[in-house]
């Protein structure tokens, strides 16, 4: 900008300067409007019908598989990231949780591994799918019929969709979801069972084409986004970097810190709401906060997906 156009911009500077910052408030965690999830009720109940849509090239997979961790750590910080497991690649956090499993059943160290619940999912890994899929149906949110949308989803509808194309029983014709012309539309049905989403009774309707005009067809295959960014390498964090930043959760500095951390015994009398921890001394207070903030976003984030994805 020129500085004439500045001189001329100053009537509206401030109004314009005001709402970025009211933009600005909205926290550190911004929803990624190019992924799509069903709307459930008071009563955590839900539906719509979608359409699983193909990959972008013959030969690729319809769907992006990745990996991550999400936990707390106990200096009170959040460790949330992609595990360069999913390039094959050696990740501190799967190299830290090894001694702690090895402690063996009923030890602290397999307690944190595992977790206890979904509000502590532990420092497991915990495996997600990507699919480009058409929302058909969707009563809650009628503006994101016809449209295409991301879709990230767990273990339990990616195995509806391996059922799907090699059925268990005889009787059951195998289809490819993903097939545009003869594929079938998904029934995403969902309940809340014992405080969490359920897709169990969700299922696939029979065969039938999206549409029978091919123009349509392609604008939605047109429509579609590149999965290959949720495997890209590129949007991984290093391991040195990944390390560094499991280091700052934990408050250690060498794996055995972290092996004797899971030996500890329980206090006699725990605690009836969870102990404050200061900062580590290299971490400025002002910094401390902030970053606190930023967790306590991305910790947000990080449990609706949990509790939007099975």
């Amino acid at each position: 900008m020129s500085f004439e156009a500045l001189k001329k911009s100053r009537a509206s500077s401030l109004e314009k300067t005001l709402s970025l910052v009211e933009k600005d408030k909205g926290g550190g965690y911004q929803e990624d409007t190019r992924f799509w999830q069903p709307t459930v009720d008071k009563a955590g109940n839900g539906y719509a019908v979608i359409r699983f849509l193909p990959a972008q090239e013959v030969g690729e997979s319809p769907w992006a598989k990745y990996w991550s961790h999400g936990f707390k750590g106990p200096t009170g910080l959040w460790y949330i990231e992609n595990s360069l497991s999913t390039l094959n690649q050696p990740d501190p956090v799967l190299e830290a949780n090894q001694p702690l499993w090895e402690q063996g059943p009923g030890s602290e160290g397999r307690r944190l591994v595992s977790g206890s619940g979904p509000q502590n999912p532990g420092r497991k890994r915990k495996l997600h799918y990507v699919s480009n899929i058409l929302v058909v149906s969707d009563s809650e949110n009628p503006e994101n019929e016809g449209k295409v949308f991301l879709f990230k989803y767990g273990a339990k509808i990616h195995t509806k969709i391996l059922n799907a194309m090699n059925p268990e029983f005889p009787d059951e014709k195998p289809i490819n979801p993903f097939d545009m012309w003869s594929g079938a539309n998904f029934k995403l049905k969902v309940r809340k069972v014992e405080g969490q989403r359920n897709y169990d009774s969700s299922e696939f309707n029979s065969e039938s084409a999206i549409s029978e005009d091919d123009s349509v067809l392609e604008e939605i295959y047109n429509s579609m986004y590149d999965l290959s960014e949720f495997t890209d390498p590129k949007n991984f964090k290093s391991y040195e970097e990944l390390k560094a930043r499991l280091d700052l959760v934990l408050g250690r500095t060498t794996v055995k810190d972290d092996v004797n951390l899971g030996k500890q015994e329980e206090p006699a009398s725990a605690p009836e709401s969870e102990p404050s921890f200061s900062a580590p001394e290299d971490e400025p207070e002002s910094f401390a906060s902030s970053q606190q903030q930023d967790d306590d976003d991305d910790a947000m984030s990080y449990f609706k997906s949990l509790a939007e994805e099975d």
